[in-house]
């Protein structure tokens, strides 16, 4: 039954901002989730299977954790700020994993980015080493949609990392 206080008090509906948050926040969760289950089921029998299996495993996990945030109360600015330096952080580390490849012998390319290859410098010559040289002075480009979801994924490390110190500072037998 209910208090005769509570039944006096008029609900208020939260500012449009908030809700929209919302939205966005389980939006965001739903399309993570889904497309973290997904990649890992796609890519299962290519030769880079651990990482594809990270990476849609790290999707799926912040998708979930996006998806339900009654069952683990984050802390706002911790999370904001953990989430942002680790999407910096790993997208910048990201830059030292580098593959240069060559193809029909006129073709030079340098990828930079992990664990997608989001800029490029490359070349087209008559040679291997004019090739080379040509790529190694050409300017970078950067794909700005590897760009982001490299951010997402390393973000959403952060944000498992945070779930994980606020589920391990947990006291024992509570669910909240």
């Amino acid at each position: 039954m209910l208090d005769e206080k509570q039944r006096d008090e008029t609900v208020e509906p939260a500012p449009w901002w908030v809700v929209t948050g919302r939205a966005l926040r389980f939006v965001l969760g739903a399309v993570s989730l889904v497309g973290g289950l997904t990649w890992i089921l796609l890519n299962l029998h290519v030769q880079t299977v651990v990482l594809d299996v990270a990476v849609g495993t790290v999707l799926a996990v912040g998708g979930l954790v996006l998806l339900m945030p009654h069952r683990v109360r984050l802390p706002r600015r911790a999370t904001a700020v953990v989430m942002s330096v680790f999407a910096l952080a790993g997208t910048a580390a990201g830059l030292l994993a580098g593959r240069s490849q060559t193809c029909c012998d006129f073709a030079y390319i340098t990828d930079r980015g992990w664990p997608f290859h989001w800029a490029q410098q490359g070349a087209l010559a008559g040679d291997f080493e004019t090739a080379r040289r040509l790529a190694q002075s050409a300017s970078w480009t950067v794909d700005f949609l590897t760009l982001g979801v490299d951010l997402l994924i390393w973000s959403y490390v952060g944000l498992i990392l945070v779930v994980i110190a606020v589920v391990a500072r947990r006291p024992r037998g509570t669910t909240r």
